[in-house]
């Protein structure tokens, strides 16, 4: 049954989301449902802030990767918005780290997008009423990295991929990491793309800010 709306209302829906076709055909499963309503959709972080206090959605469905930023790290600044709004990420590819940053914003859960229209419909109401939501795929690795039992963010790397985060760190570029650790451009390129990949961040400039937040960069 789907999850009572706020005073008997549709549950309020702001889409954050940058490809077109992706976009209408998520608003046009959304809206197939009397209980659901888009009232805004943004295609940045910037327009989704901008937007948020107006419409004063119950739930913000949230793309990872958008044109002007990270759909996680603008979970804090909407909840700053709109303390009581849930938010849900929705991802093209996930794992336990990405998840683990979602829950540690205080994000509402993470969908992969592999997942399907119904999956979403469900899990949009799910956390409208108070659940934490996470994809079947993920589920389980969050739950153990939020109770301690799963290595943290960072503990994968190898000594390579220490060695080239810390260069990062010091504002290198990645031919100059190559040079550093002595290896091919490809190389360097190849360690440089597994340490995003293991911290969970899209751009280098992400990864040394949760590399810093981790405790893995002095």
């Amino acid at each position: 049954m789907p999850a009572p709306a706020p005073h008997g209302r549709p549950l309020r829906i702001m889409l954050v989301e940058d490809h077109d076709m992706v976009a209408e055909a998520i608003c046009l499963a959304l809206e197939r449902s009397s209980d659901l309503q888009v009232v805004a959709r943004a295609a940045s972080v910037a327009s989704a802030l901008a937007d948020a206090k107006r419409c004063e959605p119950d739930v913000v469905l949230m793309d990872r990767r958008l044109p002007d930023g990270d759909g996680i790290t603008a979970i804090a600044d909407l909840l700053a918005l709109l303390p009581n709004v849930r938010v849900l990420v929705l991802a093209g590819e996930g794992s336990g780290s990405v998840a683990a940053r979602v829950a540690a914003a205080g994000g509402a859960g993470l969908i992969l997008k592999a997942r399907g229209l119904r999956e979403l419909e469900d899990a949009v109401r799910r956390v409208a009423a108070g659940e934490v939501v996470f994809s079947q795929d993920l589920l389980g690795d969050v739950l153990d990295r939020l109770a301690g039992r799963a290595p943290g963010l960072g503990t994968n790397l190898t000594p390579r991929e220490r060695e080239a985060l810390h260069l990062l760190g010091e504002g290198r570029t990645t031919a100059e990491i190559s040079d550093e650790l002595g290896v091919a451009l490809n190389t360097g390129r190849n360690h440089v793309q597994r340490v995003l990949e293991k911290l969970g961040a899209r751009s280098q400039l992400e990864a040394v800010t949760i590399a810093r937040r981790e405790g893995l960069l002095g």
